[in-house]
This record gives C-alpha cells, sequence and structure tokens, in this order.
C-alpha cells in the first residue's frame, strides 16, 4: 500500500535546527508534502527542502508576517486547524510550537517529532516575560492570559497525538510532566560529514550561537576576561551582542556573524568549545566534537546526555554545575589538567550522524504505521 503522507511544520524562515532535522525527514518519506503556518525561506536557503513546495496557512499573507510572524502566535492555533489533512494516511508534525494542533481524524496516523512542549508558555513562562519587558504591568496581563489560553489549547491537541518522540531524554521528561504521556527518544541529526577531523589544534578556546539571554553568551565572555592569559573567540550576533561588547576584555574576540567555514575552521582549531546554555539537545557542541574539539559545558539539558564527562572511559568534555562566572572559570581550570583525547571527540559525535537518525526514525514510523494498519483491519 502506498501511503499519502504529510510533514507539519511550525514556521519556515530559516535553515536552523528544527530544518535540519525537516531535512532528514524529507529524506526518509520524499513523497511528502510539507504544511506549514508560514513559509519565508529565501530561495538561495531552499535546498534543504529537496525541491518541495510548501503550503501555508492565511497568516501567510498577513501584514508584516514575514519580519513579524511570531506576533501572530495568538492566531496560530486557528491557523494550523485551518490546514486540510483529510486525504493523508500518515500525518508527521515537526513541532516545538503549534504544529502538533492539526486536526485528524481517527483513521489517520499522526506521530509528532517534539523538540519541546512550547517553552515559554509552560516551565520559561516567567523567564521569557522577563526578557521580554512583561514582568509587570497591562501588556504583562495580557502576556499571559493569551499564554493561559495556549496552554489550554496546547494540552488539547496533545490528544491528537498517536505517538510522540523526543530529541533528547531531557525532552521526554518534559512531555511526560506537560502532556502527561509517554515518548521514544530519537537524537536530531548532526551533520557530522561537514565537518572534518582536526588533531592539531591552537591555544585559544570558541563559543558560537544566537546571541539570545539564554545562551548566556556574556557570562562567558566575562569569565574569560577574568583570565587575561587565556583567549576566546565569540562567533554570532543578537540582541546580547552589545552587552556581550561590554563584558569582553581585550582577550575576549568578537566575529559577529561569520559564515559557515569560518565556523568550521574556528571549531577545528579550537583548544575546546565553551557551552553555557542549557538546551533540549544542543547541536553546537557535537559539531565541535565532529572536528575533534572537546567541549566544557553547563551540566543540564541535553549535553549531559551527548558528551561524555571527565569520569566517563573516554571522556570528551569538562562540565560546570552553575551558570556563574566561578563555575565556568573552575570548569576551564579543570579542562587544562584533564586529558582529552580529540579521536574520542570524533567517535562520540558519530553516535548522533544524520544516517543514524533516518534508520531510527524511519524504523519507528514504519513500525507504527504497520501496528496501525493491523490494527485497522482486525
Amino acid at each position: 500500500m502506498s501511503l499519502k503522507v504529510a510533514i507539519v511544520h511550525d514556521w519556515l524562515v530559516t535553515y536552523a535546527g528544527a530544518e535540519r532535522v525537516l531535512e532528514q525527514m524529507l529524506l526518509c518519506y520524499p513523497g511528502a508534502e510539507v504544511f506549514s503556518t508560514v513559509d519565508f525561506v529565501p530561495s538561495k536557503d531552499r535546498a534543504f527542502l529537496g525541491g518541495h513546495s510548501v503550503k501555508t496557512t492565511f497568516i501567510q499573507g498577513l501584514p508584516w508576517a514575514q519580519k513579524k510572524y511570531r506576533h501572530y502566535l495568538p492566531l496560530m492555533p486557528l491557523a494550523i486547524e485551518q490546514l486540510d489533512l483529510s486525504g493523508y494516511d500518515l500525518v508527521i508534525s515537526s513541532s516545538h510550537a503549534v504544529a502538533k494542533g492539526v486536526l485528524v481524524s481517527p483513521d489517520q496516523l499522526h506521530i509528532c517529532l517534539c523538540y519541546t512542549p512550547v517553552r515559554y508558555a509552560w516551565d520559561l513562562q516567567a523567564q521569557y516575560l522577563r526578557e521580554a519587558g512583561l514582568s509587570v504591568g497591562i501588556k504583562s496581563w495580557a502576556a499571559r492570559w493569551l499564554l493561559h489560553r495556549f496552554r489550554i489549547w496546547d494540552l488539547r491537541t496533545a490528544n491528537g497525538v498517536d505517538h510522540f518522540i523526543a530529541i533528547s531524554k531531557f525532552i521526554a521528561r518534559r512531555i511526560s510532566k506537560t502532556y502527561r504521556r509517554d515518548s521514544v527518544v530519537i537524537y536530531p541529526p548532526v551533520d557530522t560529514d561537514n565537518f572534518e577531523f582536526i588533531l592539531q589544534k591552537q591555544d585559544y578556546y570558541v563559543t558560537a550561537s544566537r546571541m539570545v539571554p539564554y545562551k548566556m553568551v556574556p557570562l562567558i565572555a566575562e569569565a574569560f576576561s577574568k583570565m587575561p592569559d587565556k583567549r576566546l573567540v565569540i562567533i554570532g550576533d543578537g540582541p546580547d551582542f552589545e552587552r556581550c561588547k561590554k563584558m569582553a576584555g581585550p582577550n575576549v574576540e568578537l566575529l559577529g556573524h561569520q559564515p559557515s567555514d569560518v565556523l568550521k575552521m574556528h571549531l577545528q582549531q579550537a583548544r575546546a568549545f565553551v557551552f553555557a546554555a542549557e538546551e533540549d539537545f544542543g547541536i553546537a557542541p557535537l559539531e565541535a566534537q565532529a572536528c575533534g574539539t572537546p567541549v566544557i559545558a553547563f551540566a543540564k539539558g541535553g549535553a549531559t546526555e551527548t558528551l561524555c564527562g571527565i569520569d566517563a572511559a573516554q571522556p570528551t568534555a569538562v562540565f560546570f554545575a552553575e551558570q556563574s562566572v566561578d563555575a565556568i572559570i573552575d570548569a576551564v581550570l579543570k579542562f587544562e589538567q584533564t586529558k582529552i583525547n580529540g579521536a574520542a571527540c570524533r567517535e562520540n559525535a558519530l553516535r548522533f550522524s544524520q544516517g543514524r537518525f533516518r534508520l531510527e526514525f524511519s524504523a519507528f514510523v514504519n513500525q507504527k504505521v504497520d501496528e496501525f494498519m493491523a490494527a485497522r483491519l482486525a
């Protein structure tokens, strides 16, 4: 039997972590049709879609949607429910916000690959309101009411999912806490083939990410500014860039946004990659590991599952227990007293390759399709 497959993605505006997962999904199911609330990916970056056209919602045509699509979050539940998926046997939602809320019938199988329950609506609401300057006042109450309504909708739509896939054990616990649903863990793909192993390292540290508050890049800059004998290179741009400049001493170099080849060169040559965020999974540390580069990381979130600490048989990372300047300094000093083999870092990264993801993802989905079809015929 030939299945008609629909893949629903939250929104398409760039080629980042979730889009790399979508790319691999489309390689598993090249005949699938793609749906999204909006699609504003520039033509130069559309190769990952493999020539697929994208069917969008009414938000695509709303004023300023290209730049301010997130402002239409209150309308996205309504928008995603208007997608007509009635002609598909298998619906796969690629969701960290609203994609899992599509309407499906009992005769359709719905599998959700969940990057996280919506962080700003659930456990991280207070942090996001604080960072958005919405802690107090009338706008704060309006935002809180909208998020309250969103939570009700989000919880209801979890009932329309037959099977959840989590991107880490950390996210599996979030899914269980938020939706009271079990999930299977399939780690996202890392393009290990694109990050070649380099044994010889130079005497500098590197960090690279979008400069948004939870990434804690200014904290890393401040820590290295207090270690003037150690050089740090920071790659990335965003709202925290100016704050980062204020924290940076003469030994801290801010390169801003850089093309992928420059990023790769620095990951390959750095003594270690420094990572202070609490991430759901964390692709950047594994890209560094693929280059044979050790990681110094905050011991929370996905990093604790993907990196091997100094107590492991083949260590690839040094962890620090809290997001503070002193903790980062202590971890750097501990790293310099620890022998970490670059080849072990590379081997660790290969556990998360794109080929591995496609095998695990297609095997799980195909198994659930077989079980679903057998139950329908029983």
